[in-house]
């Protein structure tokens, strides 16, 4: 049986989606970066309700220009999540010639597979409710049989300073906070971007428990301080058929492990922090796929950090006990990105 929790929240969306649609609010798809081999993709987006836009009038001046910009790219986080998502609505993929239909969540999410040959390197399927606006565009990285390493990066505190776990100032950074006041992690564009560069082909995959709701924020983040350009693997917050929240952990671990299967032959490089549970999440999986796991590198929280994260500063480097083996060499820590690119360097990763 649906957890009661659930079947409110269903209720609250029937509601405000019923109430939405009257206004004239039709669904839109938000897309996200997908990822896939020559034979199959994974599609990833989100059906919301939105009003249809209205023409734009030209800008007169370059203030006018300026100011247009700043009301369209400063979106504070708790616009996206007012959004109305549309429960269980069909979304029609269309990639390569194919058309595929698929069924979107009880949140609107869509994260399915598609069968579909392609070739290495970037591609777009477009994607579209019966009743949208019109198509939109969805990037998908497609991996080459012969690629051999990839990244996995998580996101907050490990290449956004956001002070997550601490309750108050992770409300603040979500829900309140300017987009262009978030604080890129020293380095760590100039480390993703090396890696990326040398390990030619590989994906890149950011991994972390935010919300679907804050994709778009992120993407522009990512571009604005020149990330490379990957999929979001990201949660859908809020209760499930059995629990009140979901896990971020659980999130985290199952998707660290679709991975390891998706490519059996990728040995990953996991970039991550010691604020949160990076280091035992990743250490379950160096246990669990040895052979998946080309080195792990974990940012390490300054005092202040990691008071603000919840928990005491660290005044030296630990390595979490469910690596097998203490003092891993393939296990790097340092402050900043230019740190852990100097390690990654003396073991020949840059």
């Amino acid at each position: 049986m649906m957890h009661r929790a659930a079947r409110v929240e269903d209720w609250l969306h029937f509601k405000r989606e019923r109430s939405a649609r009257k206004r004239g609010y039709l669904p839109t798809v938000i897309p996200y970066a997908g990822y896939g081999s020559t034979e199959w993709v994974r599609i990833l987006c989100r059906v919301l309700l939105a009003k249809p836009e209205k023409p734009e009038k030209p800008a007169r001046t370059v203030h006018h220009r300026w100011r247009a910009e700043r009301r369209d790219a400063g979106i504070r986080g708790w616009r996206s999540f007012t959004s109305v998502p549309v429960n269980d609505v069909t979304v029609t993929i269309e990639i390569n010639g194919s058309t595929h239909r698929v069924r979107a969540d009880r949140g609107g999410v869509v994260d399915t597979v598609v069968q579909v040959k392609l070739t290495p390197g970037w591609h777009v399927a477009q994607l579209h409710t019966d009743d949208a606006f019109q198509p939109v565009d969805a990037p998908i990285f497609i991996v080459a049989p012969s690629v051999s390493h990839g990244i996995i990066s998580d996101i907050d505190d490990t290449v956004m300073v956001t002070t997550l776990p601490r309750p108050m100032l992770a409300a603040w950074n979500t829900f309140v906070l300017d987009e262009h006041a978030r604080v890129p992690t020293p380095g760590m564009a100039v480390l993703l971007d090396r890696l990326a560069a040398t390990a030619e082909g590989a994906p890149m995959i950011y991994l972390s428990t935010g919300a679907w709701n804050v994709a778009p924020t992120l993407t522009r983040f990512l571009s604005r301080n020149l990330y490379p350009s990957g999929a979001l693997l990201l949660t859908d917050w809020g209760p499930t058929h059995d629990r009140w929240f979901r896990s971020g952990q659980d999130h985290k671990r199952a998707n660290l492990r679709r991975l390891a299967q998706e490519f059996p032959e990728i040995r990953w490089i996991l970039i991550g922090d010691d604020g949160q549970h990076d280091e035992a999440i990743y250490g379950e999986f160096q246990r669990d796929f040895p052979g998946s796991v080309e080195t792990v590198a974990i940012r390490q929280l300054s005092p202040g950090e990691a008071v603000l994260a919840g928990r005491p500063a660290k005044a030296a480097k630990v390595v979490t006990d469910t690596v097998e083996e203490p003092h891993d060499p393939r296990w790097v820590y340092g402050p900043d990105g230019a740190s852990l690119a100097r390690q990654l360097a003396e073991r020949g990763l840059l």
